[in-house]
């Protein structure tokens, strides 16, 4: 297991890394923000461990800016930031992988590296790109050409199945499963409402096309 780990403390750093290579881990570190990044770009880690308080390039820096790799490397918070706000905030809006506060027991940090090892290693791009519109999953943001748009959450989830498809026809039932729910009265036109409401929010009537009636996609 190839692993970075992204700490400016020199000894706790030196004590963590003699510690994974114990257990058969291949350990790197790198001392800054920029650093860190510059190394994840040459080398495939399986899992960096990323402090967020780096000097040069913040961790949340380096963390947004990894997530945009076709195949960045699974990362692991490590922070003595400890509130529930702290963690949501890293999970969701950076779009860490797993998040440990300090101090924490170096055997749950072994396990966990091993967890997020085990993941797939392709991921799921976390920023979408259309015709102008970006959407960035982490931040639960939209833009259209570099102006941000207000959608309900609803609005969001459909845009980002549109957009994952690239193009292709996203049927009806499957916009239905995964934004609603299988109680969803299945004559209601709210699929109809909210590809309406995005149709106009995006400004391009004719981005969003219904497809034979058998579901919607974007055009280009």
């Amino acid at each position: 297991m190839r692993v970075l780990l992204a700490e400016d403390h020199r000894v706790l750093a030196r004590t963590i890394a003699t510690g994974l290579r114990r257990q058969a881990m291949a350990v790197d570190l790198a001392v800054s923000g920029d650093e860190a990044e510059r190394m994840c770009l040459l080398t495939d880690y399986d899992v960096l461990i990323l402090d967020r308080d780096l000097p040069v390039m913040t961790g949340d820096e380096v963390c947004r800016r990894l997530r945009e790799l076709t195949d960045p490397p699974r990362i692991l918070m490590l922070t003595a930031a400890g509130e529930i706000t702290d963690k949501v905030y890293g999970l969701t809006a950076l779009g860490a992988d797993d998040y440990l506060t300090k101090p924490f027991d170096f055997a749950e940090l072994v396990a966990r590296i091993r967890t997020l090892s085990r993941r797939p290693s392709k991921t799921p791009r976390v920023v979408l790109r259309h015709e102008g519109i970006t959407l960035d999953r982490a931040r639960h943001e939209v833009s259209v050409d570099g102006r941000p748009l207000e959608l309900t959450p609803k609005e969001f989830a459909v845009l980002h199945l549109l957009m994952e498809a690239r193009g292709a026809v996203v049927p009806h039932g499957e916009l239905v499963r995964t934004v609603w729910d299988e109680n969803l009265d299945p004559r209601t036109n709210a699929v109809r409402v909210v590809i309406s409401r995005l149709r106009r929010k995006l400004g391009d009537p004719g981005l969003i096309t219904a497809d034979k009636g058998q579901g919607y996609r974007l055009c280009d």
